[in-house]
């Protein structure tokens, strides 16, 4: 069994969804997890609920990423474990995309990535330990039609991962993505609304096309997702470094 006694995980976006199911994992290993967000009530019902400890901060904002990680930091040291999932997916037709719309998907999917991972860095990398996660998408392995922006910035995020991994190689930090396809969270029942009034179809429908780009035919549990991050965690998985690991229920 993992143990993370100790060490000090900053999550983004941890007050629900994919964040929250990995901040709760790494607490279950022992592991004192920051969990960060833009919304504080949400932050804070969740970090009482589980044992966590709510930061706000908006990713996209530099000057709240750095002081945010600055005060984690401060109350409960080094990051050792950084898990930069906070992230807008939303799709819209290329012909349709604006520049104020592509630059808020790039805004929070990739310079948030990038200004998390920085900052978390600073403490990290003195280190014996460390790891560093992004939750990407299988949309930044193939590509998400009906979503340029979205998949454009998943792309970019598993790059910055694989050039980081080549940066800190042999050294004691690995740079890993994992890349869900759809995942049962909120995300997806507001995608549903969306694909319903842009389809003209059902809800169940709508549903139904999201599910049908899963290969095994179903939605993924976000604690599959955490599973996934726990065990790149754990200290014997230090070889496991610069990778994307796609969890869509068969190959891309």
């Amino acid at each position: 069994m993992t143990n993370l006694t100790g060490r000090h995980a900053l999550v983004t976006g941890g007050g629900s969804g994919i964040g929250l199911a990995i901040a709760r994992a790494l607490a279950d290993a022992g592991a004192e997890v920051t969990i960060t967000g833009r919304t504080e009530a949400r932050l804070t019902d969740a970090a009482d609920a589980h044992g966590l400890h709510a930061q706000v901060m908006d990713v996209s904002d530099e000057t709240s990423v750095v002081s945010a990680t600055e005060a984690a930091v401060a109350a409960r040291g080094p990051v050792a474990i950084c898990i930069a999932n906070a992230g807008i997916a939303e799709g819209r037709n290329i012909l349709k995309t604006d520049l104020a719309f592509w630059r808020q998907i790039t805004a929070t999917n990739l310079d948030g990535a990038f200004l998390t991972i920085r900052e978390a860095l600073r403490s990290m990398r003195d280190l014996d330990y460390g790891r560093v996660i992004a939750v990407s998408s299988i949309a930044g392995v193939r590509g998400l039609k009906g979503a340029p922006a979205y998949s454009a910035s998943k792309h970019g995020v598993i790059g910055l991962i694989r050039a980081l991994s080549e940066d800190y190689i042999g050294r004691a930090q690995t740079f890993n993505a994992i890349c869900p396809a759809y995942v049962e969270t909120d995300i997806v029942t507001r995608n549903v609304a969306s694909i319903r009034d842009r389809a003209g179809v059902s809800e169940d429908e709508a549903l139904g096309i999201m599910v049908a780009q899963n290969r095994h035919n179903r939605l993924i549990d976000a604690d599959e997702v955490a599973r996934t991050a726990l065990w790149l965690c754990d200290p014997l998985c230090g070889s496991v470094n610069g990778q994307a690991i796609e969890i869509a229920g068969g190959q891309a």
